[in-house]
């Protein structure tokens, strides 16, 4: 029978991307990890004697423990947390069980170094439209729940990450920006190793609408719109993002549950209407 303490491989897949996620700290020992450096998306990596330092700054957050096979490890350190008043779980099974149920995966060394509070910090063009709102959703949602953005004029990007240990994106001449037929979007999936079939759906949609190949998908004329809508709507950019994180959170559950669906009217014909005079 499965404990409070525990959460399954399928229940914690169901949280990933979405903004009730939970906080996943890997514990892993490092020889552990260096036989198979990937992480859960989103997980912050934490040696399991410093647990407790951590602590203080959960209290109030549902937090998820992560070690190699879910064993001493993670629900010993679920165990500390708990008693330092954090709601806290293991994963059961640990790595090995999300592996083998081939849940979504980061490649460790692709994410970048973090500043003194422990974000990731990146920096790309002010006035974002597509691809700059979708790019830092995928990073909040999948590499670092914490992570930080800046949004300059575009001639100054290269020089804010030198001078600031940022990461660039969506610029020329930078890793992180369109290559070929793809959007960063795109490049940003590969970068990571985040092989998911629901941000593959979402990527070909990004592409179509921030590339103007809109026969990639019928929905980037719409993406298109709302994308451009925004941007008039506010003029502070990380504003506009936060507002977007609302619309790429409910593109990925369209992805995920919901693409096949349509909509049909047709069961309120010849049916009493809401609020009529007969009803």
């Amino acid at each position: 029978m499965p404990s409070h303490t525990q959460i399954s491989v399928t229940r914690l897949q169901r949280l990933i991307g979405t903004p009730n996620c939970p906080l996943i700290v890997d514990v892993c020992i490092d020889e552990d990890f260096n036989d198979f450096p990937f992480l859960i998306p989103g997980a912050i990596k934490v040696p399991f004697k410093q647990i407790h330092l951590h602590a203080p700054a959960w209290v109030g957050q549902r937090v998820i423990v992560v070690c190699q096979k879910g064993l001493k490890l993670s629900e010993g350190a679920a165990a500390v947390l708990r008693s330092e008043g954090v709601g806290a779980e293991h994963l059961r099974g640990g790595m090995y069980a999300w592996r083998d149920a081939a849940a979504p995966l980061v490649t460790a060394g692709s994410i970048p170094g973090r500043d003194s509070n422990g974000h990731t910090v990146w920096v790309t063009r002010s006035r974002p439209k597509i691809d700059r709102i979708a790019c830092p959703w995928l990073i909040r949602r999948f590499i670092d729940p914490a992570a930080k953005f800046l949004f300059v004029s575009g001639s100054q990007v290269n020089a804010v990450a030198e001078k600031f240990a940022a990461t660039p994106f969506d610029v020329d001449q930078v890793a992180l920006s369109h290559r070929e037929d793809s959007c960063t979007f795109d490049v940003m999936l590969a970068h990571f190793g985040l092989q998911y079939e629901p941000l593959a759906q979402l990527a070909t949609l990004v592409r179509a609408a921030d590339t103007n190949q809109h026969q990639l998908a019928p929905e980037a004329a719409g993406l298109l719109a709302v994308s451009v809508g925004l941007s008039r709507m506010y003029q502070q950019d990380l504003e506009q993002l936060e507002a977007g994180m609302l619309v790429y959170d409910a593109l990925y559950r369209w992805a995920r549950d919901a693409k096949d669906e349509v909509h049909d009217s047709s069961v309120h014909i010849g049916s009493k209407q809401e609020g009529s005079a007969s009803s």
